[in-house]
């Protein structure tokens, strides 16, 4: 059964034993203006934080001695003001969560494109000098010989001399087993784990360097790879060879090379150009 009290004005609920009570049902009064709630056992959490807000925003309904009313309940509150409780303590919005969230979401997003952008390239390098790392345990253990001789890396640009200079002694007179780019790399393979392979199955690795050299990316990376298989295995695995002699500012942007040159003897083939079969002596 529903009564229509739109115009009740005057509602005294005093000593009714009223625990927590829903501030929406106050909707049903529009024309409340005295609220006596006096003399109840209040309940001090947040079942009752909407009601006390709703007693402290309400510009139309007076709530009789709202202020004086105490808790009953629960035994830690019992005594303390009503008004007083926190009812900041019981907004469960989910607004903390989503901001929480949605900032981790952004950052999760911009460390993923700065990692695609600019570290990509570094962890997939990383990830075949691991399996490099493992493959050439793996061979230790075996004990079995290399592929190869020497990997030889060069820029496409140095290629007539590597094939007219390096080859004909190396692999003609030598017999060395070199592997070279075009002929030995395995199609449709990745080339940094083609690169990771060649280092790894050869005795040495042949950088011949020139300003071409420097500005490949490629080439860069094949001796990193090198470098850091020399620093591992700590032995003599590493041959750089210069074409042409390069200016110290030139080598300053390619950390690498810069370092192996300050710490480990190179060959010049400006200075032995005259000597070759002396050169090619010193590579093997």
């Amino acid at each position: 059964m529903q009564a229509n009290l739109s115009a009740l004005k005057y509602l005294k609920l005093t000593e009714n034993k009223l625990l927590w009570i829903n501030e929406t049902v106050f909707k049903d009064f529009p024309s409340l203006t005295y609220l006596d709630l006096d003399k109840n056992p209040f309940t001090c959490d947040c079942s009752n934080a909407g009601f006390i807000q709703w007693v402290k925003n309400n510009k139309q309904t007076q709530v009789v001695n709202a202020h004086r009313y105490k808790c009953s309940f629960p035994s830690d509150k019992q005594g303390s003001l009503l008004l007083e409780f926190d009812i900041h303590s019981c907004r469960d919005d989910g607004s903390f969560f989503c901001f929480i969230s949605s900032s981790c979401l952004v950052v999760l997003t911009l460390l993923t494109c700065f990692i695609y952008n600019f570290l990509r390239w570094h962890l997939t390098y990383t990830f075949h000098l691991f399996l490099a790392y493992l493959y050439d345990s793996r061979r230790e253990k075996k004990g079995g010989p290399r592929r190869f001789d020497a990997f030889v890396s060069y820029n496409v640009h140095d290629e007539n001399w590597v094939y007219k200079e390096m080859l004909p002694v190396l692999e003609g007179e030598q017999g060395w087993r070199l592997c070279l780019h075009h002929r030995d790399f395995q199609p449709g393979k990745p080339i940094i784990e083609n690169i990771t392979d060649a280092i790894y199955s050869s005795r040495k690795t042949i950088c011949v360097i020139s300003q071409n050299y420097l500005q490949s990316e490629w080439c860069s990376r094949e001796i990193q790879m090198a470098s850091y298989r020399l620093f591992d295995e700590k032995k003599d695995v590493l041959i750089l060879l210069f074409l042409e002699d390069i200016p110290s500012r030139y080598l300053s942007p390619c950390y690498h090379i810069r370092k192996l040159v300050k710490k480990h003897t190179y060959l010049s083939w400006p200075q032995a150009a005259q000597h070759p079969e002396v050169f090619c002596s010193n590579v093997t």
